[in-house]
């Protein structure tokens, strides 16, 4: 089965190796028909600590890497 490809935005990397990524999707309200944001918050491994805040990054899901991290920077 292919693993999940999510792109977002940095917006925390002051933990060693990990990075915070929000994601943002947009659907259509079901009843009001009116497109809506809403953004979630991933926790991903980021083995160089080459991204910073700001920088436009896709995450792959993987094997757990720690308590909160499921998630791996596979490219910006």
């Amino acid at each position: 089965m292919p693993k999940r490809i999510l792109s977002g935005t940095v917006t925390s990397n002051q933990n060693e190796q990990t990075v915070t990524v929000s994601v943002e999707r947009r659907f259509t309200h079901p009843v009001l028909k009116k497109t809506i944001r809403k953004s979630k918050k991933y926790r991903a491994h980021d083995e160089t600590n080459q991204f910073n805040v700001g920088d436009q990054v896709r995450i792959q899901e993987c094997a757990p890497k720690s308590k909160t991290k499921r998630w791996e920077v596979i490219a910006n």
